[in-house]
């Protein structure tokens, strides 16, 4: 069995050489019973379940073939595509998971999230992230048009985008403080969102940071059962 984890795909029909390199990376791992977990920001906007557009159901049926030859997904949500729900999953049998959750291979305790929340230091995105996630606010715009989620997605990224510009390299990465109580009961937390891919040593435990993809590769994390923590190392994914 193969672990695999990844993030910050940030999949759009404006960049097709990124959905390329995730169908290569399905290809690649389909025959060795992969149990493939992605933390967030799969996709660059999610605007519903019921986008059926076409370069989509062209995702769904790679997805497909990936869990029909007995291999796992697991998603979990990110700032880009926290409306994204089971009914698409169910499209090829993957799993939702929470938004903190936890796994355990044989001695080793994870602790998974997009890693988003442990920026706490941004306090007008976790402000905007509490209103935009009511379970009311998220209920109502699910059940608005298509066309005007569209819309409402493309403003979020201009927004985004430019705030950005006003904000420091130390606000938008994640606060000590927070990675500390993340990781008091784990032996390794494993997130994204930062697009600072890297292994960082805290006393016998470890903090993995997965890489955003890019033009042409990606910092991913991949293991077997019998890892040790001392060995976690990430692995650059060409394609």
């Amino acid at each position: 069995m193969t672990y695999l984890f990844i993030s910050d795909l940030h999949l759009s029909p404006d960049h097709p050489r990124l959905v390329r390199g995730f169908f290569d990376l399905l290809q690649h791992y389909k025959n060795q019973n992969t149990q493939l977990y992605i933390l967030g920001d799969w996709f660059n906007a999610w605007i519903g379940d019921d986008d059926q557009s076409e370069w989509l159901s062209s995702i769904i049926k790679h997805l497909k073939v990936f869990t029909d030859a007995g291999n796992q997904i697991y998603f979990q949500v990110g700032n880009r595509d926290f409306a994204l729900g089971q009914k698409f999953l169910d499209q090829f049998s993957g799993q939702l998971l929470n938004e903190v959750d936890y796994l355990q291979i044989v001695d080793i305790r994870f602790r998974l999230e997009h890693g988003d929340a442990l920026c706490t230091d941004d306090v007008s995105y976790q402000r905007f992230k509490k209103v935009i996630r009511h379970p009311l606010l998220l209920g109502l715009l699910k059940r608005t048009p298509l066309v005007f989620r569209k819309k409402l997605a493309h403003g979020f990224r201009k927004k985004s985008r430019k705030s950005q510009n006003f904000k420091s390299y130390e606000v938008m990465d994640v606060n000590q403080n927070a990675v500390r109580d993340a990781i008091q009961n784990v032996d390794v937390l494993i997130h994204g969102h930062t697009h600072r891919a890297h292994v960082h040593e805290i006393a016998a435990k470890k903090r993995i940071v997965l890489g955003d993809w890019r033009e042409h590769s990606a910092y991913i994390l991949e293991f077997e059962p019998n890892i040790k923590v001392q060995d976690l190392k990430l692995k650059e994914w060409l394609y």
